[in-house]
C-alpha cells in the first residue's frame, strides 16, 4: 500500500471524483496555475482543464457565491479558502444561502457544496491566519462540519463530502499536510459522522481534533509507560456528531478529556462535553475536563504560538489531572 502526503491524499480525491463526475470542479485562489497554497492540486490544471479547475479572483464572496449558484445548478463545486480567516468575508453565502436552500424549497433543492479551507496554528502565521474557526459553522443548522487528521481519512472523507447533497464545511490543518501514511489505490469512502478510535484504552477517553489527534496519540504513549491507558477518539465530524462511540468509550473507562485548538469558551468542546455528562453521568468518577487553546489571537513567535494551543506534554498533563497521576518528566510538545 502506497504512503503519501495529507495533501497527495487530498488530490487523489479531486482526481478520482472529477473523472467519475465532470460535474464536480474546484475553485479558489491560486488552486490552478499555482496548485493551491499546500500544492494539493498541482497538475490537475493540465488534466482537467479550466472546466473542472478554476483559478479565482480574490474575492471571497465571489467564490462562495460561484459555489452556491453553480450547487443549485446542477454542479457540485468545492469552493477553496486559502484561510479560514478569511471566511468571514464568505459569511452571508455560507450561512443565509448555501445552509438555508434546501430547507426553504421543502427540500426540492439540493445544494452539494464543499467549502473547504485549512486553519490552525503552529506554522507561525500569526492571528490573522492561524485561526480555529470550526465552532461557528457547528452552531449553523445545514451544515456538515469535517476535520480530519490523516492521509486516509481526509481521502475517504473529502469523497465522501464531494458526493453529499448538502453543503459541507471541510477544514484541514496547516501542519498536517506533509504528514505520511499508507493509503489504498482502490476507492474507500468513510462516512461522515462517524467518529474513529484512533488507540484503545481502559483508564481515560480523550476525544480529540484535527491535528489535536497527533499529540493526543504522543501523549497516549507516554502516560502508556506511567500505567495509565488512554483511549483516543476522533470525531472526524464535529457535526453531525457520533455521539454512540463516544458514549460507549466513556462508559468503559468513566474519565474524559476534550481536546480542541479552538477556544473552549462557546465552543464544540463544550457541545462534546455536555453530551459525555447527559449519558454517562452515573459511570463518570469525576467531570469531563476540557483542555483547548487560550482565548487570545495567536501570537507569531514560535514560544509564545506553542504556548496557547495544547500540545503533547499539556495533554498528558491533563490527564494526569484527571487520574491523580504524579507529574512525569515533560514531553516534546
Amino acid at each position: 500500500m502506497p504512503v503519501i502526503t495529507f495533501g497527495e491524499a487530498i488530490k487523489q480525491a479531486y482526481r478520482e471524483e472529477m473523472q467519475r463526475d465532470k460535474n464536480v470542479f474546484l475553485m479558489g485562489e491560486d488552486v490552478g496555475r499555482w496548485g493551491s497554497l499546500y500544492r494539493s492540486s498541482t497538475g490537475l490544471l493540465e488534466e482537467f482543464g479550466s472546466e473542472q479547475i478554476k483559478d479565482a479572483p480574490i474575492s471571497e464572496a465571489a467564490i462562495a457565491g460561484c459555489g452556491v449558484g453553480s450547487a443549485l445548478m446542477g454542479m457540485r463545486p468545492i469552493v477553496e479558502f486559502m484561510y479560514i480567516d478569511f471566511i468571514s468575508i464568505a459569511m452571508d453565502q455560507i450561512v443565509n444561502h448555501a445552509a438555508k436552500w434546501h430547507q426553504l424549497s421543502n427540500g426540492k433543492i439540493k445544494l452539494p457544496m464543499v467549502i473547504k479551507t485549512q486553519g490552525g496554528a503552529g506554522r507561525r502565521n500569526s492571528s490573522q491566519h492561524s485561526q480555529s474557526l470550526e465552532n461557528w459553522f457547528v452552531n449553523v443548522p445545514g451544515l456538515i462540519t469535517v476535520m480530519p487528521s490523516t492521509p486516509y481519512d481526509v481521502k475517504g472523507l473529502l469523497k465522501s463530502a464531494i458526493r453529499n447533497d448538502n453543503p459541507v464545511v471541510f477544514i484541514e490543518h496547516k501542519c498536517l499536510y506533509f504528514d505520511k501514511q499508507e493509503v489504498p489505490e482502490e476507492e474507500y469512502l468513510i462516512p461522515l459522522g462517524k467518529a474513529d478510535v484512533k488507540r484503545t484504552g481502559d483508564n481515560v477517553t480523550i476525544i480529540a481534533t484535527s491535528w489535536m489527534v497527533s499529540f493526543a496519540l504522543q501523549a497516549a504513549e507516554t502516560l502508556a509507560d506511567e500505567g495509565i491507558s488512554c483511549e483516543v477518539i476522533d470525531p472526524r465530524t464535529l457535526w453531525p456528531l457520533d455521539k454512540e462511540t463516544i458514549i460507549q468509550s466513556v462508559k468503559k473507562t468513566g474519565l474524559c478529556l476534550v481536546v480542541t485548538e479552538a477556544p473552549a469558551e462557546g465552543g464544540w468542546s463544550g457541545e462534546a462535553s455536555s453530551v459525555v455528562h447527559e449519558h454517562c453521568f452515573s459511570e463518570l468518577k469525576k467531570p469531563v475536563k476540557r483542555h483547548c487553546s487560550i482565548r487570545t489571537g495567536i501570537p507569531y513567535g514560535a514560544t509564545l504560538e506553542r504556548e496557547v494551543i495544547p500540545g503533547a506534554e499539556s495533554i498528558a498533563g491533563a490527564v494526569r489531572e484527571l487520574t491523580n497521576a504524579p507529574s512525569s518528566s515533560p514531553l516534546t510538545p
